[in-house]
């Protein structure tokens, strides 16, 4: 059952178009959102599990909601699960499921004062989830962290789980022909805002904006999965 759940988990994560932007002010404060967005035809391709009736669904929640609705289940998880839980509380979620067309969307945003602040949004969901099962909390092998120190702006991912890491290389290989299909959708983009022209950015593949104050980098998702780490920003402004 744990290498099922793996491969699902790892199909899904391929087989979508994932956008992460950042509008940051002048004083450091900001928002971010992130926005996946399921490709259904890559998921046929790749094989739709069939032991899963999904059914539509349009919500829109803001983490401490759950945190709050179910009480019960939080104060049963360790001091430390809980400090991962209100990390979030003030994550904003919308999904959008709707089999019939098919669409399977969902975008989490966060307002912060300040960059290093920000929590590690794309696991909101799959935190709800477990909070409202009463299950162990499902995280990712990887961490982000933001910061912004009023010139240097920087996006550092660390793998902090290596065996679940490893889990997931051990099943790209496994499938490596399927899932490097060119006709799978599989992209994770990055669209920064800047109050201020931009000197120098650590990417050179990185699109800057006409007015030198935005940056749009675009990678492959299954390569972002084997190595989070080449995600790795740092954008120096004026």
């Amino acid at each position: 059952m744990k290498y099922i759940s793996i491969l699902i988990i790892t199909m899904l994560l391929v087989s979508c178009n994932v956008t992460e932007t950042i509008n940051l002010n002048s004083d450091g404060s900001g928002n971010i959102e992130i926005y996946f967005r399921r490709d259904e035809n890559s998921i046929d391709k790749l094989g739709r599990p069939t032991n899963k009736k999904e059914e539509f669904k349009d919500t829109t929640s803001v983490f401490r909601d759950y945190i709050k609705k179910y009480q019960d289940n939080f104060v049963q998880y360790n001091e430390s699960d809980q400090e991962s839980l209100l990390k979030h509380a003030d994550v904003k979620m919308y999904l959008k499921m709707d089999p019939a067309k098919p669409e399977n969307f969902n975008v989490t945003s966060y307002d912060f004062k300040k960059a290093e602040e920000i929590p590690d949004v794309l696991e909101s969901f799959t935190l709800s989830k477990s909070l409202k099962e009463k299950t162990p909390l499902v995280k990712q092998f990887f961490k982000i962290k933001y910061s912004f120190d009023g010139s240097t702006f920087k996006r550092e991912v660390v793998v902090v789980d290596q065996m679940k890491h490893d889990r997931f290389k051990k099943e790209f290989e496994n499938r490596r022909r399927a899932f490097t299909n060119p006709n799978l959708a599989q992209s994770y983009i990055l669209r920064y805002n800047f109050p201020r022209k931009i000197k120098s950015i650590s990417n050179h593949n990185a699109i800057i904006s006409s007015d030198k104050k935005a940056i749009t980098l675009e990678f492959k998702f299954s390569d972002c999965l084997q190595d989070p780490t080449i995600t790795n920003l740092e954008v120096v402004l004026e």
